[in-house]
């Protein structure tokens, strides 16, 4: 299995606390998540997160394909981090730790995400005609409204 990484680093006017209440709710994803994806929870037993909490979604690959997802919280370092990993889904593996740190501006924010759509060297093909674009264009689109709800970072 060929393991990709994407890293996005971005610093939030905002304190730790707001950070992580904006964060540790499930339900905003919706609103920072581009709408050509179709995102939709389909199960959050809690609007609150919390270790072992099972999220289900339904997302749209291409026009027209949906496909479940289905996470879990699997590790929450209340005010600092947590991370989601794919119980199944589009892809192989999906391990996504979210950092959150003071900063000088505010709030430095960190998505590390690990990923594989699996088929060792054919899953290479779809990974770099769309998958890996796609998931940049998400990251992107995500800086974007956190910076239009938040205010740009400073510098």
């Amino acid at each position: 299995m060929i393991v990709h990484h994407l890293k996005q680093e971005q610093v939030l006017p905002l304190t730790m606390e707001q950070a992580w209440e904006f964060f540790s709710s499930p339900r905003n994803l919706d609103s920072i998540t581009p709408d050509d994806l179709g995102f939709e929870i389909t199960y959050l037993p809690s609007e609150k997160m919390y270790a072992g909490q099972i999220i289900t979604y339904k997302v749209m690959i291409m026009k027209g394909v949906w496909v479940p997802w289905v996470t879990e919280i699997t590790h929450v370092d209340e005010g600092k981090s947590f991370v989601d990993q794919q119980l199944s889904g589009p892809y192989k593996l999906w391990h996504h730790l979210h950092t959150f740190e003071p900063h000088e501006d505010g709030v430095l924010m960190t998505d590390l995400v690990h990923y594989s759509i699996g088929y060792s060297l054919l899953g290479e093909i779809p990974h770099k005609l769309f998958v890996r674009k796609k998931l940049e264009h998400i990251f992107n689109y995500r800086r974007e409204m956190l910076e239009k709800a938040f205010g740009p970072q400073k510098g």
